[in-house]
């Protein structure tokens, strides 16, 4: 009998256990649901973003792409970016190359120092402008100013820091400090990643220097 009262207890408390279960997933089980929905809703726009952002990249993408083609340098700044900051910098500095090719140096400036005074491009598109600026006007840029730049530009860890440093060679050779330019160029030729081409280029400034290069350097110049 006492086995019986109980098996008749544990099925009582289950069955109040249960009821309360019941009663709270009723009472609060709106919050699971509507957690679910949200989480899946957050996926399903996200996805959506992203394609939408994709498709619009493709978009602007062949929008440049017809720009360049019709031989315009122009006509790429005209391609509507929206809220891209970093879309406006990319045509500013395509439109420069592009003005470079035809020879039109001073629209090429211009378009460069639009990137650079718009000061909104990211570090990477902003320093690229700056180096392709100082590599256009060269000689023609205020010294000092040039060198600040440079030097700027050049700094330990910089994303354009080894052809900075390449500028800063051409700058000295230009100013005929020779001793100063080939000095230079051996400290960058220590540096670690050294591309092949800025490696030959960099032999080829101290053999035009009237300076022999090392033997581990005319290897891998050949």
């Amino acid at each position: 009998m006492a086995h019986e009262n109980d098996s008749f207890i544990d099925e009582v408390t289950e069955d109040l256990r249960r009821d309360r279960m019941f009663g709270l997933f009723r009472r609060y089980g709106w919050i699971g649901l509507a957690l679910i929905l949200l989480l899946v809703g957050g996926v399903t726009w996200r996805e959506y973003a992203q394609a939408r952002e994709r498709a619009e990249a493709e978009a602007w993408g062949d929008a440049v792409l017809t720009a360049e083609a019709t031989g315009d340098p122009a006509a790429i700044l005209k391609v509507e970016t929206g809220d891209s900051e970093g879309r406006a910098a990319l045509a500013g500095l395509l439109a420069s190359a592009g003005w470079v090719e035809k020879g039109g140096t001073e629209a090429a400036a211009d378009a460069l120092e639009g990137v650079i005074a718009a000061g909104d491009a990211g570090a990477l598109l902003q320093e690229l402008a700056d180096l392709k600026l100082v590599m256009l006007n060269g000689p023609a840029m205020d010294p000092a100013e040039r060198d600040a730049v440079l030097t700027r530009l050049s700094r330990a860890g910089a994303p354009f820091e080894l052809l900075a440093l390449e500028q800063k060679v051409v700058a000295l050779i230009e100013a005929g400090r020779r001793d100063d330019a080939a000095m230079l160029i051996r400290q960058i030729q220590k540096k670690e990643g050294l591309s092949e081409a800025l490696r030959l280029r960099l032999s080829e400034m101290m053999i035009a220097l009237g300076f022999e290069t090392e033997p581990a350097e005319e290897v891998q110049a050949g």
